[in-house]
């Protein structure tokens, strides 16, 4: 492709922090498909054509043009029917619409065609996981972390372990989302699924670690300080939980957490 196709957000993460979590729109890296990495010579003409419009159909799906992506990728899927990477965007972008169906028969379709391309796999079990299909989920996200060269693994077992913790495995999903913070520690969707997970449980101080450093990032945002105050409350750090009330305030005044901090309502 002339250029590198970015990861792009399917869903938000079971905490809402307005991050990206889910599928990933990028191509088979070396190693994630039966032939490797694909230069102009293996290309056939309909391919060329049908990649230069899958490129145009990102770009209306990252501002947001839905409905003007999926016509494009439609027209895509005309050109080249066998193009796995085609599939796998129509599968995003119905996702976004909420078409559950027409998204899942995306991913398989994907998947048939390319059986090792680990990102398709991730969105796979990701949708899965919106419609509390737990174990057909898991066993998705196994098949992508079985590729070792599978480079979005911290990816993969931060959506995992959202997912076993929607299904109630709470040990499991600590695990996974332990596992996901080792290898990308910067990530506020892990940092803040983990912190949230831990203080259900008591682990308190724990809890502290976590929500701590990604409140003192630039991803803090109003669920993640009304989480830290939560936190901060149970250690007793009534000085640390009064800055991050006064943050709270300035910041995202108005919205549910600030009144909620504003009632003293530290139960809801």
């Amino acid at each position: 492709m002339t250029r590198t196709i970015r990861c792009l957000a399917a869903l938000a993460a079971a905490a809402s922090l307005a991050l990206a979590l889910g599928g990933c729109a990028a191509p088979p890296q070396d190693g994630g498909s039966a032939s490797g990495i694909v230069t102009p010579s293996d290309e056939t003409e309909a391919r060329r054509r049908a990649r230069i419009r899958l490129e145009l159909a990102v770009g209306y799906f990252e501002q947001g043009k839905t409905e003007i992506a999926l016509d494009e990728i439609k027209q895509v899927i005309a050109i080249d029917p066998a193009f796995p990477d085609a599939h796998n965007m129509r599968g995003l972008i119905y996702m976004r619409l909420n078409d559950n169906r027409q998204a899942e028969e995306s991913f398989r379709r994907a998947v048939a065609l390319n059986p090792r391309d680990a990102d398709v796999h991730h969105n796979l079990g990701w949708l899965l996981c919106q419609q509390a299909r737990y174990a057909e989920g898991q066993r998705s996200f196994d098949v992508a972390m079985a590729n070792p060269l599978y480079p979005g693994r911290a990816k993969t077992l931060m959506a995992q372990g959202v997912c076993q913790a929607r299904a109630g495995m709470t040990g499991e999903a600590e695990q996974s989302l332990s596992r996901s913070y080792e290898l990308d520690p910067t990530n506020p969707v892990t940092g803040f699924n983990l912190a949230s997970l831990l203080y259900r449980r008591g682990e308190n101080q724990r809890a502290q670690f976590y929500i701590r450093n990604l409140n003192n990032s630039e991803y803090a945002n109003a669920e993640s300080l009304w989480l830290g105050i939560k936190v901060e409350r149970r250690m007793n750090d009534m000085v640390a939980l009064r800055q991050l009330g006064e943050q709270l305030r300035k910041r995202f005044g108005g919205t549910r957490e600030a009144s909620a901090y504003e009632r003293g309502s530290f139960d809801e």
